[in-house]
């Protein structure tokens, strides 16, 4: 029978891109990422939450873009972004939106058993915040993998949507 341990498949590798939000590193699946790219010009909307930069014109697409660091309240709120910022397009079903980071958002392959799931306690803090795919152990860094799918609300995407609807 050793014979059939063998045959077992092997550990699959997941595509990362990883990207720091405050003092922390983050990570995202590399094909819910369209593109990254200087930040482009952004214009404010009305009525949007403060974690929504604005809409920004990514390539002849208008699209929201929102700040991870706000968001998360990772940021002391008298801190500023840098001048220089770069922006993750993502790409959902329904809408794209940017991610605004500080610096160059890097490439990682990992293997599928280095992401452990997320301890249950934050779970359960987070019941309404299933974005959270796990957390990647690479040697001494620890990095949190986000679902940038459930991200947003319902809600928050119906407002975000709005505004290019129109």
């Amino acid at each position: 029978m050793p014979a059939s341990d063998k045959s077992a498949a092997p550990d699959p590798i997941i595509q990362l891109i990883v990207f720091r939000l405050g003092q922390e590193e983050y990570a995202i699946r590399i094909e819910q990422v369209k593109e990254v790219t200087l930040t482009p010009d952004i214009a404010r909307m009305p009525k949007t939450p403060s974690f929504v930069k604005g809409i920004a014109n990514l390539r002849g697409d208008i699209i929201a873009v929102i700040d991870l660091e706000e968001r998360f309240q990772l940021r002391e709120a008298t801190e500023e972004l840098a001048a220089h910022t770069y922006t993750m397009a993502i790409e959902a079903k329904d809408y794209t939106i940017g991610i605004v980071v500080r610096e160059v958002p890097q490439p990682l392959s990992v293997p599928q058993s280095a992401i452990e799931q997320t301890p249950e306690f934050i779970q359960e803090a987070n019941i309404h915040d299933k974005y959270i795919e796990g957390i990647a152990r690479i040697g001494d860094r620890i990095i949190v993998v986000l679902d940038m799918l459930k991200l947003l609300t319902p809600a928050e995407i119906m407002q975000l949507s709005t505004p290019a609807a129109s």
